[in-house]
């Protein structure tokens, strides 16, 4: 356990200056290049996974440049990591019982069926954020949890979002982030880039599942649906909008779908034209061109004004610290 986790259930808000105070005193570390990995998924026009592409049908490009996929797995078995974050502001509270009980059924099929290494982490948050339990395959533990839950005022999602990060960022294998809100956010620290950047430097997929008791747009928070739609195209995720609990199952039994029908795609940064801007924008393309994949946009690395040689040496944000997978 993290020496700042003190109990299962602790709040993690107060943390908050904690990470800024360190990001500001830590300058840019310098590591040997690390392997960049891309978790893939991969569908027709229609929307059908498509699962027996191979490792030529891939093409990746850093800055635009093509790089050379030096790790492929098809269908990956790797072990997940799950953040599952649950809104508990008091404008969900009259749907929180039913999104308990649909993440409970979630839950129970995830570990169930998959990896005996896989584990989840349940997160709340309100106006504060609350680690209800640590990485754990434990479902009745799990469960145990979500029965507990009552809403309260503010949103911190953001917060929310880069806090799970650093839960997961030294996490082994797959790193995945769901999150059920009704996309609001009033009083979050952090902001929505911040939020992002702590996920794309965790390898974190994010998949928002936005919970909609108001169903015209004229009433509901069309800006907080955006920012949860880029947050997760920005790490390979999508958003599912429902409605009820029954489209809450459905949403969930689709995101088991595609964690278990993942590509596992990495490369070592070669030849790779350098900007001003540290970020790496990322491209992902399939054979046939017809097919659609989604996969995170970019990475922190290096950038203009760097020491060392690009092809050989990585940078990693100031104030975080990469390991070698």
């Amino acid at each position: 356990m993290h020496r700042w986790w003190v109990r299962p259930a602790v709040c993690l808000t107060a943390l908050l200056p904690l990470f800024a105070a360190s990001a500001q005193q830590q300058p840019v570390i310098r590591v040997d290049v690390n392997l960049v990995r891309i978790v893939a998924t991969v569908k027709t026009q229609s929307g059908e996974l498509v699962k027996a592409l191979q490792k030529e049908d891939f093409q990746v490009a850093d800055n635009g440049a093509p790089q050379q996929v030096a790790v492929f797995e098809r269908q990956t078995d790797q072990p997940l990591s799950v953040a599952l974050l649950i809104d508990t502001s008091g404008s969900t509270a009259k749907e929180l019982k039913y999104e308990s009980d649909s993440a409970a059924r979630f839950l129970k099929a995830l570990l169930s069926e998959g990896n005996p290494q896989d584990v989840v982490a349940l997160y709340t948050f309100n106006w504060q954020i609350v680690r209800q339990n640590y990485f754990t395959h434990s479902h009745a533990s799990l469960e145990n949890s979500l029965k507990k839950l009552y809403g309260e005022a503010g949103t911190s999602l953001y917060d929310a979002i880069y806090l799970a990060a650093h839960d997961l960022e030294d996490r082994e294998g797959r790193k995945v982030m769901i999150i059920v809100t009704d996309g609001g956010d009033t009083t979050s620290s952090k902001s929505l880039k911040q939020a992002l950047e702590a996920a794309q430097l965790a390898d974190a997929v994010i998949y928002p599942v936005v919970v909609m008791p108001i169903t015209n747009d004229a009433g509901r928070n069309i800006g907080g649906e955006n920012a949860l739609t880029f947050i997760a195209q920005g790490t390979g995720g999508r958003t599912f909008l429902q409605t009820g609990a029954a489209q809450l199952d459905k949403a969930f039994g689709g995101i088991i779908t595609e964690l278990r029908t993942q590509y596992v795609l990495g490369f070592y940064p070669h030849d790779v034209p350098l900007t001003k801007n540290p970020f790496h924008t990322l491209e992902v393309r399939v054979k046939p061109a017809d097919l659609r994949v989604s996969a995170r946009n970019g990475y922190y690395g290096d950038s203009e004004g760097n020491t060392g040689s690009q092809g050989d040496r990585i940078s990693v944000s100031p104030g975080r610290k990469k390991k070698t997978p």
